[in-house]
């Protein structure tokens, strides 16, 4: 089976494609810079992608991870854009390409999120739940329609929809490990609010899972089966660093740091993964606390 991968450098990019180098798969790397052995340059903004109609013959599948960071600075109109068009445009481009080739790949796995369902509050939602309201929710729609193209030409499209991906090695929790260490955790708001989370070694065997069972098509939510509130992650993140975690930073600070990307902090996302549970996955790190110290321990 060869597999393309788009943002392979990236923490999940990274984890997948060595898991699947070791596995004896023919991995296809697709990078914005000059390309190595086993690579593919492309260029994301441009509508074909900066690629012959040849480049993906014979590629059996494609992963789409692409997508510029969500909490990397305020949500102003410009970083909006860019926030839509390393998804939208990205995912647009990829499509074209695959559809090019001679014999398009069978399946594209693409990156979506749990934004899709908005603020949930405390009501646990699955793949059936409607479209929230919002930004993040709305680009999170546009992001899944830019692959009807690909499902309509009979594809096999999956949209993953990634809660928070907890690693010791970068994402979300990387930068609160010195904070914490210091016995400077804190909880954020009432600490209430849900977070929806996977470890990156179950969101890379999730991942490898959804790649050979045909018959799972559209959403799934990649999230571990029992979302924690803020309060409970930061619990966790204190007992596995053998640290107090006191502090509470107000939501009114939150919100005036950070402006409208406050509501990723403040917000509730009680997303659960009905699709893969149904179809037999089992989760290496069901619940928070062992999540957070595997996740810690696994920096390599």
């Amino acid at each position: 089976m060869r597999i393309a991968i788009t943002a392979s450098t990236g923490l999940i990019g990274r984890a997948l494609s060595e898991q699947l180098d070791r596995d004896g798969k023919d991995v296809l790397r697709l990078v914005r810079r000059p390309a190595g052995a086993g690579e593919l340059q492309w260029d994301p903004a441009r509508p074909d992608g900066g690629l012959k109609a040849s480049a993906l013959n014979g590629v059996d599948a494609v992963v789409h991870l692409s997508g510029a960071p969500l909490a990397a600075g305020r949500w102003t109109s410009v970083r909006k854009r860019e926030l839509r068009a390393s998804r939208i445009d990205s995912t647009g481009a990829l499509v074209r390409a695959m559809l090019a080739a001679s014999t398009p790949p069978r399946v594209l796995l693409a990156g979506s999120a749990v934004g899709w369902y908005g603020d949930t509050g405390s009501t646990a939602v699955d793949e059936t739940a409607p479209n929230g309201s919002g930004f993040l929710a709305t680009l999170v729609r546009d992001w899944e329609q830019a692959t009807i193209p690909a499902q309509a030409a009979g594809v096999r499209v999956v949209n993953l929809r990634s809660g928070v991906v907890l690693s010791g090695r970068g994402g979300m929790l990387k930068p609160l490990l010195l904070p914490f260490r210091l016995g400077l955790g804190a909880r954020i708001g009432a600490g209430t609010q849900y977070l929806s989370w996977i470890t990156l070694t179950d969101h890379v065997t999730a991942t490898r899972f959804l790649l050979d069972h045909d018959g799972l098509t559209g959403p799934v939510n990649l999230t571990a089966p029992v979302p924690a509130s803020n309060a409970e992650l930061t619990r966790a993140l204190a007992a596995a660093l053998h640290r107090p975690a006191l502090l509470q930073v107000p939501s009114g600070v939150v919100r005036l740091a950070l402006g409208e990307v406050s509501t990723e902090l403040l917000g509730s996302s009680r997303v659960v993964p009905a699709r893969l549970e149904a179809a037999g996955f089992t989760f290496r790190h069901p619940t928070i606390g062992p999540a957070v110290a595997a996740a810690i321990a696994d920096t390599s």
